[in-house]
């Protein structure tokens, strides 16, 4: 199997079927496989996968039992696949599919594990726009990521490294996360972008603040290394002031006690309630690691119930 298409999808009605079928006379020079994984589409979206799983042999439909977010729908997906390359495209057709030759040809000639896409003009809206920047600049700190590389959804991974990725057993995948431990040997291809044929973008402020929160406490151990700097911060704030103190003390005129009081109260509640929310992440990250909550939880697939 030369390629494997995964199809997160998510009230694409409109669009999966063309979508499929596009697919079916773009790639039709190779041999490849097509895995839609229904992330608990609110419309009709399941009963046309399906159809279309029952008219194509090379298309498998894997449906959740609720929606378990994208990253999860793309894990599922790559824990179905068989090729020798994976490319991961949305279902709303802003990735035209003619454009998966040109991940595959920039791989091979640059025998990449993984290729990433960008575009020359972007098609999101402006909050979107914003949310992808900050993502961007989070984890080229967090994840060492090159400053100038873009992670896009649409993006190619080599089967090896697939491999790699679905060894990860947590509830809270992060793709780009997962890579980034597992290889350094990336490249990018320019590629269009267009507008959403149909309905309007899934993106929420929610889902980046959640995103955010995964790559902070998941996937980086930044945070719980900052307690050694605001430890020792604080321990040299309060030796200063203590001295400061002492020194008025002596030469007046003497501090007013609530004054001290307040103010030490106020700052060093907040610095503890600032690390015991950090603490708390961590722990409550590792809880839900340890506690056996799955990825996803299959309820179709490809006509066998699960």
């Amino acid at each position: 199997m030369k390629l494997s298409v995964i199809i997160p999808v998510y009230n694409s009605e409109k669009t999966i079927t063309a979508l499929v079928e596009k697919l079916q006379t773009t790639l039709s020079a190779i041999e490849f496989e097509i895995v839609m994984v229904n992330d608990g589409s609110r419309d009709d979206s399941e009963r046309v996968c399906r159809q279309l799983a029952q008219m194509y042999l090379n298309v498998r439909f894997i449906s959740l039992r609720r929606n378990y977010g994208e990253f999860n729908a793309v894990m599922c997906g790559l824990n179905w696949a068989h090729g020798d390359y994976s490319v991961m495209i949305d279902d709303d057709f802003q990735n035209p599919p003619e454009e998966i030759l040109k991940l595959i040809n920039t791989a091979e000639n640059g025998d990449f594990d993984v290729v990433y896409t960008y575009y020359a003009k972007k098609q999101h809206s402006v909050g979107r726009n914003l949310g992808s920047r900050f993502v961007n600049w989070l984890t080229s700190y967090l994840l060492n990521k090159p400053k100038d590389l873009y992670l896009s959804s649409f993006k190619l991974i080599r089967k090896e490294v697939v491999q790699e990725i679905i060894k990860y057993q947590g509830p809270y995948p992060y793709i780009d996360g997962l890579i980034f431990r597992i290889t350094r040997n990336i490249g990018t291809v320019q590629v269009e972008h267009l507008k959403r044929e149909e309905g309007i973008s899934n993106y929420t402020w929610q889902k980046l603040i959640s995103l955010f929160l995964n790559i902070l406490f998941c996937y980086s151990s930044l945070p719980i290394r900052l307690f050694m700097p605001i430890g020792l911060g604080l321990f040299g704030l309060g030796f200063l002031l203590l001295m400061f103190l002492t020194f008025q003390w002596v030469i007046g005129p003497d501090p007013k006690g609530w004054q001290v009081v307040t103010a030490a109260f106020i700052f060093i509640g907040g610095i503890q309630c600032t690390l015991l929310s950090v603490l708390g992440e961590y722990i409550g990250k590792s809880f839900m690691a340890q506690s056996g909550q799955p990825q996803y939880v299959i309820k179709y697939n490809s006509g066998k119930m699960s």
